[in-house]
């Protein structure tokens, strides 16, 4: 078996299969052993383990995987790359192999396929990256850890602080679910083909509980994404533009959250935000369903 985690290795499996990697998938082949190692070192791996792999290629990071678990389902979305990824995973009866689009897929469904404890250890195709990782820390798939490797920009949005350039409705919604932070950036000689950015391994640890009172969940979700989305403008402003609200209420909700309404929604860390969607929730009911719920 070729050793996948060098350029020689993934030349090998690709040219033998008639592959050519393919810039609509951004796939990516990882040929760096030190990088691999890293993945693994994060991910504390047991004996015990279910694991996730979203993007599993030519099996690179499967075969490093499998050994080291119980049990691993590598979801791949190209078909061109499913006999190479057949073919290396070969050995080890605990590998699944799941062909399709992951965004596609019943997660629960396939997360129920994993013994606990369950864990996601993948090099995630950079285009989804963000709402597969929303969609994969929902409570009820309940899995431990995350470790993903993903574009560096995603990885500082995802660990950015109140303030921060990159701090953004991703950050707050990804630090509501879970713990999150960098182990290791990754040069673009790590890859084959090299991509035009830096890449970044993150780690997520998922909180047991939320570390803060949100009380409408929904509520809460929406009031993170109206704070943002006219990031210029007052919280007054842009909660009345995002929320369908009177400014007037907008700004008493602020007061009663404790908040200034001057102040921009970057500037608020997540307790600031749970407090406010509390505020708003007691102040107003139920809020107006944004537009484009109407559609």
């Amino acid at each position: 078996m070729a050793d996948l985690a060098t350029p020689a290795g993934t030349a090998h499996v690709l040219r033998s299969h008639g592959i050519r990697p393919r810039k609509r998938f951004g796939q990516h082949f990882l040929v760096s052993r030190a990088t691999l190692e890293r993945i693994l070192e994060a991910a504390a791996l047991t004996p015990q383990d279910g694991i996730l792999e979203v993007g599993a290629g030519i099996g690179t990071l499967t075969v490093a995987l499998a050994p080291r678990v119980r049990a691993v389902v590598a979801v791949e979305m190209d078909p061109a790359l499913l006999p190479a990824l057949r073919e290396q995973t070969a050995p080890f009866a605990n590998v699944a192999l799941q062909s399709g689009d992951i965004m596609r897929m019943d997660l629960q469904a396939l997360a129920g396929r994993l013994p606990p404890p369950r864990k996601t250890v993948s090099n995630l195709p950079y285009n989804i990256a963000s709402p597969l990782l929303a969609a994969l820390l929902e409570p009820s798939l309940r899995f431990r850890r995350l470790v993903v490797t993903v574009q560096r920009e995603v990885a500082e949005r995802l660990t950015a602080s109140p303030g921060t350039k990159a701090y953004g409705a991703l950050s707050v919604a990804v630090q509501y679910r879970a713990a999150a932070d960098v182990v290791a950036r990754v040069p673009p000689a790590a890859f084959f083909p090299r991509p035009d950015v830096e890449s970044a391994v993150v780690r997520l640890a998922p909180h047991d509980e939320p570390p803060v009172e949100v009380g409408d969940e929904a509520l809460f979700r929406r009031v993170v994404r109206a704070a943002f989305a006219q990031r210029r403008k007052t919280l007054r402003n842009t909660l009345a533009a995002g929320l369908l609200i009177a400014p007037d209420a907008a700004a008493a909700a602020c007061r009663a959250a404790g908040l200034d309404p001057g102040r921009r929604g970057e500037t608020l860390d997540l307790a600031a935000f749970a407090a406010l969607a509390r505020a708003l929730a007691a102040a107003g009911g139920k809020l107006p369903r944004p537009r484009e719920d109407h559609r």
